[in-house]
């Protein structure tokens, strides 16, 4: 063999043994991945029995929870159903037992209609006895007297209503004359003993505020560019600024009192300060909110103080505080109440009274005009509502809620607030009246006296506290005096409004005249 041989046969062996050696090799790799795929598979298997058996366990659980959520909510619903059940046994027993006292009532209802029917016509039966009686009776009357019955009954009425008219003047001038006597000579001894112990202030009622100001170049930084700072002040008081032609003043309007103080402070502070701006008018606009607010409580108390009243409550010595900014018929409503309270407590010690109530009751007479403008009422009955509220006694309430007749007065305590009241009203220059109420006022005097039969003139004098009536003797006696005084006083009573009390004097004068020749 030659070497070319041997090398041919050594490259066909060395072929042959790595052909062979790579099929062993592959049959090996074959042999190891079959085994990791079946091991992976076990595994696969493993995982998704434990899987199923998890998820049945988890579908078991569940379906225990849903079970049991099932059967609490039947149980609540039995428990609900049996609740309600009862409650509409409860509500038929209800109804059964009111059906048959309805039904009881309606039959004992027909019973006593059945009763009053049967009264019914026994009364008429006996009115049509009563009424033959009384046509026989008349009848034998007018065979007897010889008249019919109306003219026995004008010839009567006729004789008697003289002699009724006499007597009644007569008995009417006694005990007028009697009571009068009595009554004017304690009284004008009490009220006149109290008015002398007691004086208070006149103030004026007014809408308006004046604020003086040093220069007029004021003005303009009180309106500010574009009026932004009169309107800043305007907004936060609630009051309107009149800026007009008046040297070296500005104007406050407002209806609320209160407000219109807290303007006028601080529009002067403003002017006092120098820096007007909104920021600074709101600044000082709550400062002076304060300040108002903490001087009426200082008139509060001082009221209280003044009058010797203790332990009111101290949001009622407010709202009586903040009756000091306010006025009727020109009269201070806080002056008023403590003047009041004043002549209480001296008329109560006359009649041998407890002081300390009445000064109270008199004190807190008006309380209700403290917020009269802000709530819906009278202030008779707020300032009643206001007393309960604040635990006022019942004779302080009884005498806020009568001091002007609303309801009967329980009390002699309630009477004195009510002539404690009129005192202080009637009395001369308390209060200021409108022109024209003043002149409707006498003028309704002079008609209501001369819409009466046989009045010739009348005259309203004294300021309207006195009508003068002029009668026509010829067709007025002195009997009919006394009983035309008293009821021209009742007419006037009904028809007019006003303060104090109004003599009606009635005059009848005959003059006869001859010549001497």
């Amino acid at each position: 063999m030659n070497v070319v041989t041997v090398i041919v046969i050594c490259l066909i062996v060395a072929v042959v043994a790595a052909v062979v050696t790579l099929f062993v090799a592959n049959k090996h790799h074959e042999t190891q991945g079959k085994n990791k795929v079946d091991s992976a598979e076990a595994k696969a298997r493993e995982i998704i029995d434990e899987a199923v058996k998890s998820a049945e366990a988890k579908k078991r659980e569940a379906m225990l929870e849903a079970k049991e959520d099932a059967m609490r909510q039947k149980n609540d619903l039995d428990k609900e159903i049996r609740e309600r059940r009862a409650e509409i046994q409860r509500s038929e027993h209800r109804i059964s037992q009111k059906e048959d006292n309805l039904e009881k009532k309606l039959e004992a209802a027909e019973k006593r209609e059945a009763e009053f029917a049967r009264q019914e016509q026994q009364l008429n039966k006996q009115r049509e006895e009563v009424a033959k009686l009384n046509q026989q009776r008349v009848q034998e009357l007018e065979r007897i007297s010889g008249l019919t019955s109306e003219q026995a009954k004008e010839q009567l009425l006729k004789s008697v209503e003289e002699d009724v008219k006499l007597d009644a003047a007569k008995l009417i001038k006694e005990s007028l004359t009697q009571a009068k006597d009595e009554a004017e000579k304690k009284a004008r001894e009490i009220v006149v003993s109290a008015i002398q112990k007691c004086s208070a202030d006149h103030v004026a009622e007014t809408t308006i505020s004046v604020v003086q100001l040093p220069n007029d170049e004021m003005k303009g930084r009180i309106i500010g560019r574009e009026g932004r700072n009169i309107r800043t002040l305007e907004t936060m008081t609630g009051v309107e600024l009149i800026i007009d032609d008046t040297p070296e003043a500005v104007i406050l309007s407002a209806f609320d009192p209160v407000r219109r103080e807290i303007a006028r402070i601080a529009l002067e502070k403003l002017i006092v300060d120098g820096r007007i701006h909104p920021a600074r008018i709101e600044e000082t606009v709550e400062k002076a909110k304060k300040e108002v607010e903490q001087q009426i409580r200082e008139e509060g108390d001082a009221a209280a103080l003044e009058v010797g009243v203790q332990g009111i409550h101290p949001e009622l010595l407010r709202l009586l505080g903040k009756m000091k900014f306010r006025t009727s018929y020109g009269q201070n409503v806080l002056k008023h109440s403590i003047e009041v309270a004043q002549l209480s407590g001296l008329l109560a010690a006359e009649l041998g009274l407890d002081v300390r109530v009445a000064k109270r009751a008199g004190l807190l007479h008006d309380i209700g005009k403290a917020v009269d403008r802000e709530q819906e009422g009278t202030h008779v009955q707020l300032g009643a509502d206001l007393c309960r509220k604040y635990k006022e006694s019942q004779t302080v309430v009884n005498a806020v809620e009568a001091h002007h007749g609303d309801v009967e007065p329980e009390t002699l305590i309630a009477c004195i607030v009510q002539a404690a009241d009129t005192i202080s009203a009637a009395r001369p220059g308390a209060r200021r009246e409108a022109m024209e109420t003043y002149t409707n006022r006498l003028k309704e005097l002079e008609e209501i006296s001369n819409s009466f039969k046989g009045v010739e003139k009348s005259f309203a004098i004294q300021a309207g506290r006195e009508i003068r009536i002029m009668v026509v003797p010829e067709q007025v006696t002195d009997a009919d005096m006394v009983i035309m005084a008293r009821d021209i006083s009742k007419q006037i009573e009904n028809q007019l409004e006003y303060p104090g009390q109004i003599k009606v004097n009635v005059i009848r004068e005959s003059r006869v005249t001859d010549y001497a020749k």
